[in-house]
């Protein structure tokens, strides 16, 4: 009998379809691994912004977090949406029981610049959850919130990766995608450096583009690749993924998160 690794996400849903639990459970299926879901907010959301959120009870989120990895156990967990002080604390006190690798998205906002994370809860996010994180990932405007750092070319990603690591995660993945050319992210832990390039694509619908390449990093780890490797195969899924973005209502549509299995020989 086939047994896939097992990959927990622990975020909020997007009920479009493109971003958070949505985006991460798709992810993992198309990369191999089995995935499950920690519901922590749910969203009233679509292809132009967030029309309304409401955070889950911190024990209904500590119930369904046991729940899974008492009983199925896991081989890496993601963090995304975790809006209040009081579920940052929760859900860090339960990673750090978790041995499992770890990969933090600190989600601050959503595509349309739609706030996510309180500003009472930044602290909560610099001192319980970073230092969880096997690696940390970041953008540009997330980076700015967590230490105030502005990095507005590629030379200041080194500042900005050295800024994020004195919070404690192993590794971090500063996300250079809103600098202008080439889509440039900067992975280190401190000691070694890692540049990983992609071409830019002409394309609007990028929606979810941060959810699924954390996802996507989470599910390498736990099929065993180390972190550079994780990175690096979770960068090309995810190129590829905003390379076949697509139109969905009015507004940004998502990354497909499919586009490997309709590319497949057999489809």
């Amino acid at each position: 009998m086939r047994i896939l690794p097992c990959v927990l996400t622990v975020a909020g849903s997007d009920s479009g379809g493109g971003a958070g639990i949505q985006a991460d459970l798709k992810t993992m299926l198309a990369l191999g691994v089995h995935g499950m879901s920690v519901l922590t907010a749910v969203t009233a959301q679509n292809s132009v912004g967030v029309q309304g959120a409401w955070d889950l009870p911190v024990e209904a989120v500590r119930a369904q977090y046991r729940s899974v990895v008492d009983d199925i156990g896991v081989q890496a967990v993601k963090t995304g949406m975790l809006s209040s002080a009081e579920l940052v604390e929760a859900v860090a006190e339960l990673l750090a029981g978790t041995d499992a690798p770890v990969v933090v998205d600190p989600v601050g906002v959503s595509k349309h610049g739609d706030p996510l994370l309180a500003t009472s809860a930044l602290e909560s996010v610099r001192t319980k959850l970073l230092p969880t994180a096997t690696v940390a990932t970041p953008n540009l405007d997330e980076v700015a919130q967590l230490t105030g750092v502005r990095v507005e070319s590629e030379a200041g990603l080194r500042r900005a990766a050295g800024a994020l690591l004195e919070f404690g995660p192993r590794w971090v993945l500063v996300k250079g995608g809103h600098l202008p050319g080439d889509a440039v992210d900067l992975l280190t832990d401190g000691t070694e450096e890692h540049w990983l390039r992609a071409p830019r694509h002409d394309n609007r619908h990028t929606h979810g583009t941060g959810c699924t390449l954390a996802s996507a990093i989470a599910s390498g780890l736990a099929k065993g690749l180390d972190v550079p490797q994780a990175v690096s195969a979770a960068k090309e899924y995810v190129t590829e993924a905003i390379a076949a973005g697509f139109a969905l209502g009015a507004g940004i549509g998502p990354v497909d998160h499919g586009w490997r299995l309709r590319n497949s020989p057999s489809s």
